[in-house]
C-alpha cells in the first residue's frame, strides 16, 4: 500500500549564490506528515543525481544494509564505509532551504538551474538537462513497466 505522504512529481528550482535550494513545498509538507525534521542526502550510486532520503527511511536503508553484510568481511565493511562516506546529514533552514555544495552541484552538472523528482519514500536532485537524457521516452517507460510487472507477477506464481 502506498501512503499518502508520498514525494511524487517534479519541481524546477533554482539555486541561490551560497548553493542553497528551497525544497519543494509539497516535499516539505510531506517530510513534516512523516516527523523528519532531517534528511540525508547522498549521491545516486547509478546516475548523476543526488538523493534526499526523511530520516526514518534513511535507517530503514541502512539497516537493512547493514543487515545484508557480514562485520567481520573487510569487503562489506568497505561497502559500509564507502556508502556511508557518501552521505550527509541535512536540516532545511527556516525558509525551507538546504544548501548544496559547490562540489556536489558539479558533480551532478547543475549550475544555478536544478530539478527534484520524487520517488515515493525519498526524492532526487537533478541537473534538468542530465535527467532529460536520461529519461525515456512515454512509450518505452510504459514498455518497460509493463516488463517489469509481467516479471513481477511470473515470479509470484
Amino acid at each position: 500500500m502506498i501512503l499518502s505522504n508520498t514525494f511524487i512529481g517534479q519541481v524546477q528550482s533554482k539555486t541561490d549564490e551560497k548553493g542553497r535550494i528551497f525544497v519543494p513545498a509539497a516535499y516539505r509538507r510531506v517530510l513534516k506528515e512523516m516527523e523528519s525534521q532531517r534528511i540525508i542526502m547522498r549521491r545516486d550510486t547509478d546516475n548523476e543525481c543526488l538523493i534526499f532520503y526523511p530520516e526514518p527511511v534513511w535507517n530503514r536503508k541502512v539497516n537493512d544494509l547493514r543487515s545484508a553484510l557480514d562485520e567481520w568481511s573487510g569487503e562489506d565493511q568497505m561497502l559500509l564505509m564507502q556508502f556511508m562516506s557518501d552521505a550527509e546529514i541535512m536540516e532545511t533552514d527556516a525558509q525551507g532551504r538546504v544548501l548544496i555544495t559547490k562540489q556536489n552541484l558539479q558533480l551532478i552538472g547543475a549550475k544555478q538551474d536544478v530539478l527534484f523528482v520524487g520517488m515515493l519514500d525519498r526524492f532526487a536532485l537533478w541537473a534538468p538537462e542530465a535527467y532529460a537524457q536520461k529519461s525515456m521516452g512515454q512509450k518505452a517507460l510504459a514498455d518497460r513497466i509493463r516488463e517489469k510487472i509481467q516479471a513481477a507477477r511470473q515470479n509470484r506464481e
